[in-house]
């Protein structure tokens, strides 16, 4: 059997998203684990790692509109994720079926001319730029620790 791929985008926070969009079924909201998907024209760009290496990038394409423009704006400014769902689903049917693959993006910035409107997605820590959260090896969080360099096991 033939199966189709589909993209299911949420803006926002996992617990307080801010637009969740399809890119397969014009005119019809689609249910996907737990949300409803309205139809937005969009084609994402998967993954690629800058010249540096030390940063993961994607980017999301869209036509230029007022509505679009606003989503961008809002996302840029109040540093939204975006999670991306790559979903396998049935041509004639439109059924949705497995997850094929599932990205988290940091939104960093967008670009738009006249016709198109590109927002510019970065792993969420960025290896030279970016930071992440420091932790000290205690007792309490993971129990006995040495405390020689003479470690032997017996």
């Amino acid at each position: 059997m033939n199966q189709g791929l589909t993209t299911f985008i949420r803006f926002g926070t996992e617990r307080n998203p801010q637009g969740t969009y399809q890119n397969s079924i014009i005119g019809r909201t689609v249910n996907w684990n737990g949300f409803d998907y309205s139809f937005l024209s969009f084609i994402y760009k998967g993954a690629s790692r800058n010249r540096s290496g030390d940063n993961m990038e994607s980017e999301l394409m869209l036509a230029t509109n007022h509505i679009v423009m606003n989503l961008a704006n809002s996302a840029v400014t109040n540093k939204w994720a975006i999670m991306v769902d790559t979903v396998s689903m049935h041509p004639e049917t439109f059924a949705t079926g497995a997850l094929l693959g599932r990205e988290i993006w940091q939104i960093t910035s967008f670009s738009y001319d006249p016709e198109t409107l590109v927002i510019r997605l970065s792993s969420a820590i960025d290896a030279v730029g970016g930071t992440a959260p420091t932790r000290t090896l205690t007792e309490a969080l993971v129990g006995q620790l040495p405390v020689s360099s003479q470690i032997r096991n017996v």
